[in-house]
């Protein structure tokens, strides 16, 4: 299975969410990360979807989505040609047997400490999906207390943005 970056661009109005997340639930997709949020203008939310699926199934999905009134573009990104992060915070058990190891890990992942205290660590990374991922796997090493992380922010490198792209 392939994973997918798609950004929504929608009407900033009660339910639209519900509507959009009900078409993937129809058409069996996982959604892995979502993020939504207003735009540059009040007007319009955007929503960016990570999810697992086969090319097929994904363009059905995505000429269903431009039939629902509410949506006004939609654009699928890929790694090569735009911009995703995501953020993760992370609470670690601060021990003494392995603070050492838990900060170089976290010194090597250039992720920040925002929180110390005797009994725990909360470090934040902001970084790629994949790069998360395998933060929190060298983490699972060690006594993981929480762990809260966004979905995944995307633009498109260059002056094309998803305003551009006309669907209806």
């Amino acid at each position: 299975m392939q994973r997918y970056t798609v950004a929504v661009l929608v009407r900033n109005q009660f339910g639209v969410l519900n509507r959009v997340t009900s078409m993937f639930r129809r058409r069996q997709f996982n959604i892995s990360a979502l993020t939504v949020s207003e735009t540059e203008s009040a007007e319009l939310s955007r929503i960016t979807v990570l999810f697992e699926g086969d090319e097929v199934n994904k363009q059905q999905l995505v000429n269903q989505l431009y039939k629902l009134p509410d949506v006004r573009s939609i654009k699928e990104l890929n790694n090569d040609d735009s911009v995703s992060v995501e953020l993760l915070l992370i609470k670690m058990a601060n021990s003494a047997e392995t603070r050492d190891e838990i900060l170089a890990a976290a010194q090597g992942f250039d992720a920040r400490t925002v929180d110390y205290s005797k009994e725990s660590m909360i470090f934040q990374l902001t970084a790629d999906t994949r790069r998360i991922d395998d933060f929190v796997n060298l983490m699972k090493d060690y006594n993981i207390l929480e762990i809260c992380r966004t979905g995944i922010v995307a633009l498109e490198r260059g002056s094309s943005t998803i305003r551009k792209v006309t669907n209806y």
